[in-house]
């Protein structure tokens, strides 16, 4: 006799960061890793960033490691808590915790002490060139750049001037200070790159300490290695920049971090753009940077979407090393997926239309139990009340219906789901030719669980005209018309491809009682028609996403 043999799932193959960390464990170059995530914090995350907040603090959980969270505050133009204060609300309503938080202004004082040490080595330099002038003497990717006329100032110059911006003496793009690398080096980032540039700003944690910020590259790799982060992940992007991060640590001989670069993600009818999206938003193309359309997480989250839906999201991108991009409805399939399991569902009729029982005594009122959810047949049941008058979707009814149409027609019968069987026996329109009322006669024999059970081929959701709620719907399309939002050609405006019709608000819209007295805190479904989500800011209901799946995994 043959034994019955319980196959295992199939080892999930690791990524290429996975395998790194790993390597890196195993061989005891690190005894646990720590990662960080370094948002700069002059606007609000979006769906991009989620997948690397997931990536990071994932990668720790995982290994047992920790995760910092540190804000790229260098340029105090751009910069202000607002955004701070999202950016920690977003990471927790995704459910990660931070070991520490940090900020790169918190190192302000050792990165000026470094910077001045590679004066006294020779590796940096006060330039007086206009901005225009040294991107000018940068050269090109085939021609050499051509070194600034003062590259070759004397330790102690540069060290006075370098101080004398620290203190304030002179304006905005007046001096900045650039490392002393290799004006003909073929990665254009190491031809004398800046390190500090002058900005009589106040800066939202220091004030008016500073007048001098130091850039990205500089700062970068300095605050890795100050708080010991072993693998510092980074988008695609910066894979160029990895030199140069590597130059900083190395001439200033201090911890290494090592820099690791994934695909940054695209997504299909989208633009994840800070510049654009805040743009849209100073423009009011869109409602804030929460506006459901938009792919921020405050949006995303005020749309309907879970955290569970997102972070599922991030795992079936995976990482990779090179961009593609992503189709849209794979992120509607991951809510979708996620809330057919535990959504509450009721029935709401978007675009009412009015049915009359002649049958059915006036004023009565019979309760049918219903499900909360098919999922969980055994959980808990709603009632839904029936009566005289009900409202069904105007598209449910066809006075001239083709012979595969199996919802309400003239002479023709359907289940009004968890009740009775109807048939319409008549109906009226207006002057336009509008469909206004519908007369139909039910069955009393065809209540469930009781009489003679007979079977008809269609089955419609309604809501009782008396005993629902009034309710208003906000359904949403796409915020652009293009597939492709990243791959406009050169000089093509993004904004030509805002969809016109992204936003319809329907007022007029109905829902069974019970659906206001919903406390699951997630979007609900409404049945046939998809999954919504109560927005207090706008006082509706937003569809999330639909019931169809247009996404194959």
């Amino acid at each position: 006799m043959e034994e019955n043999k319980v196959q295992e799932a199939p080892e999930k193959k690791l990524n290429f960061l996975e395998e790194i960390i790993e390597e890196d464990l195993a061989s005891g170059k690190h005894k646990s890793i720590m990662t960080r995530f370094p948002p700069e914090p002059n606007g609000y995350l979006h769906i991009g960033h989620a997948k690397s907040i997931c990536l990071n603090f994932g990668l720790a959980k995982k290994y047992g490691g920790k995760t910092n969270l540190r804000f790229d505050d260098t340029n105090p133009v751009k910069e202000d808590t607002e955004y701070v204060d999202s950016i920690k609300n977003d990471i927790k309503w995704l459910g990660f915790e931070w070991v520490n938080e940090f900020y790169a202004s918190d190192y302000f004082d050792q990165l000026y002490e470094w910077a001045e040490e590679l004066i006294k080595k020779g590796l940096a330099y006060v330039d007086d060139q206009t901005q225009e002038e040294i991107r000018i003497g940068r050269g090109s990717v085939s021609q050499p750049g051509k070194e600034s006329p003062y590259r070759n100032r004397s330790v102690e110059e540069n060290l006075q001037l370098f101080r004398e911006m620290r203190d304030g003496k002179y304006a905005d793009g007046e001096k900045v200070l650039r490392a002393k690398i290799d004006m003909a080096h073929p990665n254009m980032l190491f031809r004398d790159p800046l390190m500090y540039r002058i900005i009589h700003a106040e800066h939202h944690r220091t004030g008016n300490k500073w007048c001098i910020y130091p850039m990205y590259d500089y700062a970068h790799g300095e605050c890795d290695s100050i708080e010991h982060i072993t693998h510092s992940i980074c988008t695609l992007e910066f894979d160029v920049h990895r030199p140069l991060y590597d130059w900083f640590i190395e001439k200033l001989g201090i911890f290494q971090s090592h820099q690791y670069e994934f695909a940054r993600l695209n997504l299909t009818y989208t633009v994840m753009s800070k510049r654009k999206m805040l743009e849209l938003v100073r423009n009011n193309y869109v409602d804030g940077w929460d506006d459901p359309r938009m792919p921020t997480i405050c949006g995303l989250r005020r749309r309907g979407y879970t955290p569970e839906s997102i972070r599922m999201f991030a795992e079936k991108v995976g990482v990779a090393k090179r961009d593609n991009i992503i189709d849209l409805s794979l992120l509607e399939w991951c809510l979708r997926d996620d809330l057919n399991r535990r959504a509450n569902r009721y029935m709401a009729v978007l675009d009412p239309v009015k049915v009359i029982i002649d049958n059915w005594e006036d004023g009565k009122v019979e309760w049918f139990d219903a499900p909360m959810n098919p999922e969980d047949p055994d959980g808990p049941k709603r009632k839904v009340p029936f009566t005289k008058e009900a409202y069904i979707e105007r598209a449910d009814f066809m006075e001239d219906a083709p012979k595969k149409y199996f919802r309400l027609k003239p002479d023709g019968e359907v289940r009004f789901k968890y009740s009775y069987i109807v048939k319409c026996v008549s109906f009226k329109k207006d002057a336009d030719g509008n469909v206004t009322e519908i007369h139909c006669t039910y069955d009393p024999t065809s209540k469930p669980g009781a009489g003679e059970w007979r079977s008809v081929k269609g089955t419609i959701h309604w809501v009782s005209s008396t005993e629902s709620k009034k309710i208003k719907v906000n359904v949403f399309d796409r915020l652009f018309t293009e597939e492709q939002m990243g791959m406009l050609p050169e000089g093509v405006d993004y904004k030509d491809y805002l969809n016109p019709n992204s936003l319809e608000v329907r007022e007029n819209c109905y829902a069974e009682p019970d659906l206001l007295k919903d406390n699951s805190g997630i979007a609900v479904q409404f049945e046939r028609m998809g999954y919504f989500f109560f927005d207090p800011k706008s006082n509706g209901y937003n569809k999330a996403t639909g019931l169809k799946d247009s996404f194959k995994l």
